[in-house]
């Protein structure tokens, strides 16, 4: 038992801003998964977010002088509004620093708070760095997010809320993770307390830093974090969190945007909140790891991180979520371009849902169609609806899991470019900020003649770009070494087929 962090949670002040969250009864996800699913509410604290724990607690435990010197922090959303609140609290400054990328409605909740706002950089890393400098010419002192045993006593008391609530019968309890504050904080309560209780950590597959981490048994930096789960997109977690981590987490799994869309959904039906992304983590991962554990009759806790969601981001979830539930299959399908064909495809889907239905003439020989279908029976159907276009003889992709087509291909009005040459295509993210689209195209564009170009805003601090470059043989290498000047995150896909079968010359 490690009664050092018992004690801290015990004697941790928490409640001066925070509730002791409910934990609420899930029925329509229990009765789908064949066990008893509750949700830890904490999507319903002042700031729509466990962090204030963690933060008000630190807080709270500084000296009188460390306290009248004032407090900083780095942040974009949640940790910021938790220090701005505790510090509003105690009555005292609070500087926090934003990456200049962060949207205006979380600017104006810390602000709304009290909190002294400098924005900086184009990302959390450039923020954090500032935020350390600052401090120290200030004599401020720094709120770490999570890796701070006070903020890990306060995320802690989270667990022994919990215990309080549901004392006997957990079989396991599923923790999002970004940079490791909350995990650590419930697994070391509930491990030295209940050790045969499971510890299932959740996070996504593009923001893995824990599950690398503790695969190579040293922390380990990511190169690049995926963009979605901004509330645990963290390239290095925690180095306290880590080691608590692997004394008392059981495991991590790993989950798809499309798994927490399906997740956010999930958590809708049941209590008509809508959590972040973070914030579906939790059911996310609890719902992959029932299907492979085939578990039953078991009582199952999902911790609702957060609800700090931008509502434009809204329509994004929506269109995933039935991919992430396996409601909906996409397809790209080849026909003969012949009298006849097209309506004996659509004999064969028969009186499926067709939730979209893309046809673009090719040649005078085929056509290509992207096809979207309803599922009510999962991955199983999908597969069965893949045999049977393939026996009737149309050559077919399925498409559900390729991400360029899920995020472009299918929206996109278009075809292939004939007798165009040596065109390669991207994808690229950059910061989303007044100017940036423009900026983008002005670096790219300046050497290279872009032939193809895609962009959609997604609510989130990124733009995202497709874009078909043309660029001789002779300039590749050249070209590579401009794209890694810029500093933009690419993908290249020129191989894909999403792109060989609707794009490509």
């Amino acid at each position: 038992m490690d009664y050092g962090y018992i004690e801290r949670i015990l004697k941790a002040r928490v409640y001066d801003v925070a509730i002791e969250s409910p934990l609420d009864a899930a029925p329509r996800l229990s009765r789908r998964l064949g066990n008893q699913v509750l949700f830890k509410r904490e999507d319903l604290q002042p700031v729509f977010s466990f962090k204030l724990r963690g933060a008000y607690n630190r807080i709270a435990h500084l000296s009188p002088g460390q306290a009248a010197r004032g407090v900083i922090c780095a942040s974009a959303g949640n940790h910021a509004q938790g220090v701005a609140l505790g510090a509003r609290k105690r009555g005292i400054r609070a500087i926090i620093v934003m990456p200049q990328t962060t949207p205006a409605i979380k600017i104006q909740a810390v602000r709304d708070l009290g909190g002294e706002i400098e924005l900086h950089g184009d990302d959390y890393d450039a923020a954090f760095d500032r935020a350390l400098e600052l401090g120290r010419a200030e004599g401020l002192e720094f709120i770490h997010p999570f890796d701070d045993p006070e903020v890990i006593a306060g995320q802690g008391t989270i667990a022994m809320e919990l215990l309080r609530q549901r004392p006997e019968g957990i079989h396991a309890i599923f923790v999002p993770v970004g940079g490791g504050g909350l995990i650590a904080g419930i697994a070391v309560y509930i491990k030295s307390l209940y050790p045969e209780i499971r510890i299932v950590g959740v996070e996504p597959a593009d923001a893995a830093g824990m599950h690398a981490s503790l695969q190579a048994g040293h922390r380990v930096a990511l190169d690049r974090v995926g963009i979605f789960h901004d509330g645990v997109a963290v390239r290095r977690v925690g180095e306290e969190t880590f080691r608590l981590a692997r004394q008392y987490v059981d495991e991590i799994v790993l989950v798809s945007t499309d798994e927490t869309c399906a997740a956010i959904q999930d958590i809708f039906e049941d209590t008509r909140a809508i959590v972040e992304p973070a914030g579906g983590l939790a059911v996310a991962g609890m719902k992959r790891w029932v299907e492979r554990e085939a578990c039953q009759d078991r009582v199952l806790v999902a911790i609702n991180c957060g609800a700090n969601m931008n509502f434009d981001r809204l329509r994004h979830v929506a269109e995933r979520a039935d991919l992430g539930g396996e409601r909906e299959a996409l397809f790209a399908v080849e026909i003969p371009e012949k009298a006849g064909t097209f309506r004996r495809f659509c004999e064969l889907l028969g009186k499926r849902g067709v939730t979209e239905f893309n046809y673009r003439y090719d040649d005078p020989q085929r056509a290509q169609i992207f096809v979207g279908l309803a599922l009510s029976e999962g991955r199983a159907e999908r597969e069965r609806i893949l045999r049977a276009i393939e026996l009737a003889g149309f050559p077919v992709i399925d498409m559900t899991d390729n991400e360029m087509a899920k995020l472009h291909v299918r929206y996109m009005v278009g075809g292939h470019a004939r007798g165009i040459e040596h065109e390669r295509l991207f994808r690229f993210e950059f910061p989303e900020r007044p100017g940036a689209l423009l900026r983008f195209l002005q670096a790219v564009g300046s050497d290279w003649n872009i032939s193809l170009f895609h962009y959609r805003n997604h609510g989130s601090d990124y733009g995202r770009v497709l874009a078909g470059i043309q660029v001789p043989p002779g300039e590749v290498a050249e070209f590579f070494r401009h794209l890694d000047d810029l500093q933009y995150g690419y993908v290249e896909e020129t191989e894909n087929p999403a792109y060989r079968m609707f794009l490509g010359a």
